[in-house]
């Protein structure tokens, strides 16, 4: 049975939506990555985005993919979501506090001394509570393709974020990390509690029923240690930098790999708009989903393009507007323009690969390419710092984009091959 795919008109509204939230997002990351970076400075900075690095890894986890289940399962049959709701809700529960103390104990040993507990139990508690229940709520409404309502709660935290470092600042000056902490933290939780009254609201009320099929379980976990792979190749390097670096070089590496993230925002707006058609199309096989894939792909390869230019261009600005202490993040920002074309090509393909029904194969890709980004980091981070920490980036993010690429034209291969011997069979059979 092949489910119908996303009307064009339907996805050209949803990216549309998702695209005017990512511009406003942008806008105002940028006035909040501005005001942290420079009222930080870069030590401050660097202690923060080494603990954020910490939390990412383990934050995929704390879900244990029932938002992506959700989205699935939703996708092809709106009925199923109050049961799918409640189960995401409980199981962030229950694997996010057990995760907080992880993070605890982990902390001591990844990231130096002078970042304090509290400044990791702030973070931990921000992202993996809060975070991932504004996210269970934006997939939420992903799930019915009213990608309005995700759109407005990524604005909503972005915004809440902006406010909080406004009043930092006007608060203390010179703050420290820990009392940044303290406002990410309020801003983080208050967003979440809205998130979720909306869903509520808008959606209707969960239904709590912990139990799930063993591959369900085995599915979501898939999705985690997939998420998390992803997070270990995006930003260990930060956490690795902070304990085998400095802090200073923290910052300045951290500060270019942010304006990396926020140039990538419209290609994440079409990314989410299609998600759900990818699962869709999945009833087709991988050759469905990457015919679906390759139009996208060639859109946002030619913005992505044109962002690689402007970073070569443009670097020089930088340090004008974060300050002096960030001069060198001119530098960083030209090795790392390459990034948004090469992650444009890896995860159009991992959503093809996992709308297939292939996220086994999807995970096992990630993780080879996190244990080598680890692996190198280990020897060229402390030998050239921040630039070595930029080469394994692009070394990571050129393997993935190789290994996905590999993957999709082998399985598709060999779809067609079975088809072409089914139809020989179903003739054979005929005469």
């Amino acid at each position: 049975m092949n489910l119908p795919l996303l009307p064009k008109s339907i996805l050209a509204r949803n990216t549309g939506w998702m695209l005017l939230g990512q511009g406003l997002k942008l806008v105002i990351q940028a006035l909040y990555f501005t005001v942290i970076a420079r009222s930080l400075g870069a030590a401050n900075y660097g202690a923060f985005v080494g603990v954020v690095g910490l939390v990412g890894i383990l934050f995929p986890f704390s879900t244990v993919g029932s938002g992506y289940l959700l989205i699935k399962n939703v996708a092809r049959d709106k009925h199923q979501f109050k049961e799918y709701f409640g189960r995401a809700l409980l199981t962030t529960l229950v694997a996010s506090s057990i995760l907080f103390g992880a993070v605890l104990l982990f902390s001591r040993f990844a990231l130096p001394a002078a970042i304090s507990v509290r400044l990791v139990m702030l973070v931990a508690a921000s992202d993996l509570f809060g975070m991932s229940i504004t996210g269970i709520c934006g997939q939420a409404f992903i799930a019915f393709e009213r990608l309005k309502w995700t759109a407005s709660i990524s604005v909503m935290l972005s915004t809440s974020r902006l406010l909080a470092a406004v009043v930092l600042v006007a608060l203390h000056h010179g703050p420290s990390a820990h009392e940044w902490g303290s406002f990410y933290f309020g801003s983080t939780g208050f967003v979440a509690l809205i998130a979720l009254l909306l869903v509520l609201v808008k959606l209707g009320t969960p239904t709590f029923n912990f139990s799930r099929t063993s591959a369900e379980a085995r599915e979501g976990l898939y999705f985690s240690v997939s998420q998390s792979a992803q997070t270990i190749y995006n930003d260990i390097d930060k956490t690795m930098l902070a304990r085998l670096g400095t802090l200073e070089a923290t910052g300045i590496y951290g500060a270019a790999y942010r304006l990396v993230d926020v140039s990538f925002a419209p290609v994440w707006s079409l990314l989410t708009a299609a998600y759900p058609n990818f699962f869709r199309a999945g009833v087709g096989g991988i050759t469905a989903t990457f015919q679906y894939a390759k139009p996208l792909i060639s859109r946002a390869f030619g913005y992505a393009s044109l962002v690689a230019i402007a970073m070569l261009a443009g670097a020089g600005i930088v340090p004008y507007i974060l300050g002096g202490e960030y001069r060198l993040a001119e530098e960083a920002l030209r090795w790392l323009a390459i990034l948004p074309l090469l992650k444009v090509i890896h995860y159009f393909l991992s959503d093809a690969l996992a709308g297939a029904g292939h996220q086994a194969l999807r995970t096992a890709i990630h993780v080879s390419v996190a244990v080598f980004n680890v692996l190198i980091n280990l020897w060229i981070i402390p030998a050239y710092s921040w630039r070595g920490a930029a080469w394994s980036s692009i070394a990571s993010d050129g393997l993935l984009a190789c290994g996905m690429v590999v993957a999709v034209v082998i399985l598709s291969r060999r779809s067609h091959r079975v088809r072409a011997e089914t139809q020989v069979l179903e003739a054979r059979a005929e005469a």
